[in-house]
């Protein structure tokens, strides 16, 4: 590996990826012309770029896509999972590509500049994707520079400097700070977004870094959803007299995010509230019950995860983002895994014997089966509606 001190760019070279280990990848900026320093993952799936960097869940990170056409369908303002995304940045294998969809309002170009989001093309992400697959995610800087000027050891300084994810809490940075009403539901042809009028039901969603569609499930399925700060203390929560309660989505490590909303959960368990969990969500659950969470080697990013469930033995194509995992030999006696990877066979579900309490790691609402695990949030109801009866 050549002296980063003495590194010169390639001709035309507008961006460049510089590694904690001083590995240095050229390529072709695209975006915002900016520098931003995180951690390098990839996504398998092949389409919902849009979905895939306004997910919360990415805030700390640079994702590179494995599939090599990426801006096919353009953007639009319905594609969003949050108004303003947190993810660091993304790496293409090829340039942009020119949109061609009916849906697209903007250049996806634009739209990178327009959320101040770095990218670059030219790096050869099936390389990129096999060292993460044999070394894990490494740390690193994207910097754009339409003019060709680097600073290499400056950029070397920031990925060796920078923390990574273990014992970061990103969730206090994406979660709302004001309690909110959420009312719109699923998409529909002709119509866009649909609104939830006469709910049946009342839910709280402690936010973490929720997903809009996450929230846009439970409206469709009957609910009045009240979304909270992720630190709201369970007597405010109880306060609002939920029929229910949704653990949300989020980013960074469990443990940390753990420290203020652990105490919330169990005190929600507890009261025998129905109560439901997703990804960062499951991970809370997890770490209430007494549980405990590591950081993955890779970690799950795509729209083509097979997660069987031991409940049914039904095999259900999963969406997952998620770089923690929770420790099943840890969980008590009183929890039963009710899900697991068919890639690496970690866990991807539980529940609580006797209560009406879940979790699920992967995303449901992402529909890439499209609708495998949608039962997911119809159980929810469902024991909303038992508990109702029998109180």
């Amino acid at each position: 590996m050549a002296d980063i001190t003495t590194a010169k760019p390639p001709k035309n070279a507008s961006a460049v990826i510089v590694l904690a280990d001083g590995t240095t990848l050229w390529g072709q900026g695209l975006g915002a012309e900016t520098i931003t320093v995180g951690e390098i993952c990839f996504n398998t799936s092949m389409t919902g770029y849009q979905e895939i960097l306004t997910d919360p869940s990415y805030a700390g990170q640079m994702i590179t896509f494995t599939f090599p056409h990426i801006g096919n369908v353009g953007t639009n303002n319905d594609d969003i999972e949050t108004l303003t995304p947190v993810a660091r940045g993304a790496i293409f294998r090829e340039n942009i590509t020119s949109p061609a969809s009916w849906r697209a309002v903007a250049h996806f170009d634009t739209w990178l500049k327009s959320h101040n989001l770095p990218a670059i093309c030219g790096v050869d992400t099936r390389a990129m994707t096999r060292r993460i697959r044999d070394n894990g995610a490494p740390n690193g800087v994207l910097c754009v520079n339409y003019a060709g000027k680097f600073d290499l050891p400056a950029l070397l300084a920031m990925a060796k400097n920078w923390p990574g994810l273990e014992g970061m809490d990103l969730a206090k940075d994406v979660s709302c700070t004001q309690r909110y009403e959420w009312n719109e539901s699923l998409w529909t042809l002709g119509q866009g977004y649909g609104t939830q009028n006469n709910p049946a039901f009342h839910v709280v969603a402690m936010d973490f870094g929720a997903k809009r569609n996450i929230l846009r499930c439970l409206a469709a399925s009957g609910c009045r959803v009240t979304v909270v700060p992720g630190d709201t203390s369970a007597n405010d929560i109880l306060a609002l007299k939920p029929d229910g309660v949704f653990l949300s989505n989020g980013p960074g490590d469990p443990a940390e995010t753990g420290k203020y909303a652990v105490p919330t959960i169990k005190t929600i368990l507890e009261k025998n509230i129905p109560l439901f969990g997703i990804c960062l969500g499951h991970q809370m659950l997890a770490l209430a019950l007494g549980g405990k969470t590591k950081k993955m080697h890779l970690g799950h990013r795509g729209a083509n995860h097979p997660v069987k469930d031991l409940t049914t033995g039904i095999v259900e194509i999963t969406s997952q983002n998620h770089g923690f995992c929770v420790l099943p030999e840890t969980l008590p006696e009183s929890t039963e895994v009710t899900h697991v990877s068919l890639f690496d066979g970690s866990n991807e579900g539980l529940r609580v014997k006797g209560k009406p309490v879940f979790s699920v790691q992967y995303h449901p609402e992402a529909s890439p089966g499209p609708q495998d695990s949608h039962y997911l949030f119809h159980r929810f109801v469902d024991d909303i509606k038992q508990h109702k009866k029998a109180a």
